[in-house]
């Protein structure tokens, strides 16, 4: 479970490591595709109003395209000198020149015109993305195309011409760019995380309280306000309902909260000394929690509202951080330590069938499904001193584990993206504790925060 509440319930922290790592095992080339296509895309340019705003545009451009792990990013220093910004610009492919006698016959070069430049080498670029940014009517523009590099005809290698318009601001230079690597990744059957939201906890305000931002760090506002310890954030499947566990009030209470209109929701807390870590059910009608209702921390079922409680777990050990499957409904994990150190286990949603998923080495928290129902992330300390977690992928049906994370510091707090390909995670690599995104294979990591101490993430459409 979350570290601020094993602190309190269970005495020692959250999160975990495993003992190995298997880069190329068949977990992540499951959840993160195989071979490659190589994207070369070249910066737009802007003309007058539309000018200041190309850095930011082709800089979040060529990040959503990189962070999607789908493609393989071309590396700039090799691109052409004069790429083309409109399709009037590009050329057929000439005929090679005649060789001289001895020689090879040389391959027409038009500078960055023609595609046999960028699909050739060093490039060797499947293909190439290119544009313009342009000011009209008091509004920004862009004009993107994307074309593939191996259609010898220009025309035949067009794989999409698209005309983006949006506020002449910053978040409006944002916004297109979000389409259109939208756009480009859709060609490959990526999803895009533009419009996703990742929750959070923050102290950078003094005290520990709730905040959100976009899927790449953009726009981080806070949304509680207790001046006390607010923690475990959990999102509803619709993203409309957010409930969290807050020490405003004393001892440690759930709180609902309407993303929709700001305001919170009256919820039912079940009469103990502790009641959190809340998750919602794939259908989002009930809630699932710990609480101390029997003396024990354990899990428990209730309505919306948190009314008709009902005990899921019994054993005289702390049981916490319930999470259903999102695929059956019919399953859940949670972290228990009725074995001695706290490990993640499984039961069925009547609290039949529990059996323990990890080893029983080390420590081990923070369980997280992938949307798919069939694969897990979670930290574990196996073979680390205590207090030292990293994060692991488990395939659930098989038990295999693969370690993302290698002694970069104390990584917790794992939780998938909409997209189940991606990873949002909390760690102290840089100093203080900032959350951080990856691809499930360990790469491509991303930091999102930097101000303050950041923990607890989690993501939702």
């Amino acid at each position: 479970m979350k570290r601020t509440t094993l602190a309190t319930l269970f005495g020692f922290a959250a999160l975990a490591a495993v003992a190995y790592s298997q880069a190329q095992s068949d977990i992540v080339i499951k959840l993160t595709g195989g071979t490659k296509k190589v994207i070369a895309l070249p910066d737009f340019r802007g003309a007058g109003a539309s000018a200041q705003y190309a850095d930011l545009f082709n800089r979040t451009v060529f990040e959503d395209v990189q962070r999607s792990g789908m493609l393989t990013m071309a590396a700039k220093s090799f691109y052409p000198l004069n790429p083309p910004q409109q399709e009037s610009d590009l050329r057929a492919t000439p005929e090679p020149a005649a060789a001289r006698r001895g020689e090879q016959p040389q391959a027409p070069n038009c500078n960055g015109r023609c595609l046999p430049d960028w699909g050739g080498a060093p490039l060797n670029a499947n293909y190439v993305g290119f544009g313009y940014l342009a000011e009209q009517g008091g509004q920004l523009a862009a004009f993107g195309h994307l074309y593939n590099t191996a259609v010898p005809d220009v025309n035949g290698a067009r794989v999409f011409r698209k005309l983006y318009n949006a506020p002449l601001t910053e978040d409006g230079a944002r916004q297109m760019a979000h389409q259109y690597a939208a756009d480009i990744l859709q060609q490959f059957g990526v999803p895009s995380l533009a419009g996703s939201k990742i929750y959070y906890v923050s102290a950078r305000s003094g005290s520990k309280e709730i905040w959100v931002m976009d899927f790449d760090g953009a726009n981080q506002k806070q949304i509680t306000r207790f001046g006390s310890i607010t923690t475990m954030p959990a999102i509803s499947p619709d993203g409309r309902r957010l409930a969290f566990t807050t020490y405003s009030k004393g001892q440690p209470q759930i709180m609902m909260y309407s993303t929709e209109t700001g305001r919170f929701i009256p919820f039912r807390n079940s009469q103990a000394s502790m009641n959190a870590t809340p998750s919602f059910t794939p259908d989002g009608q009930q809630v699932l929690y710990a609480s101390t209702i029997s003396g024990y921390a354990q899990i428990y079922i209730a309505a919306l509202d948190g009314s008709s409680p009902h005990r899921l777990s019994n054993s005289r050990a702390i049981e916490v951080e319930p999470k259903v499957n999102p695929k059956t409904g019919t399953d859940m994990l949670f972290v228990s330590g009725r074995g001695g150190l706290q490990q993640i286990y499984r039961m069925n949603m009547d609290g039949a069938d529990v059996a323990r998923l990890t080893t029983g080495e080390g420590e081990a928290s923070n369980p997280a499904w992938n949307p798919d129902g069939q694969h897990i992330a979670f930290a574990w300390t196996r073979g680390y001193a205590p207090g030292n977690w990293n994060i692991f992928v488990m395939d659930v049906a098989s038990r295999e584990t693969v370690q993302l994370t290698h002694g970069q510091g104390r990584n917790e707090n794992p939780t998938w993206a909409p997209d189940g390909r991606h990873l949002v995670f909390s760690s102290n690599r840089a100093g203080g504790s900032q959350i951080f995104t990856m691809l499930a294979d360990g790469t491509e990591v991303k930091q999102l925060t930097t101000q303050g101490s950041n923990t607890m993430p989690v993501w939702t459409k």
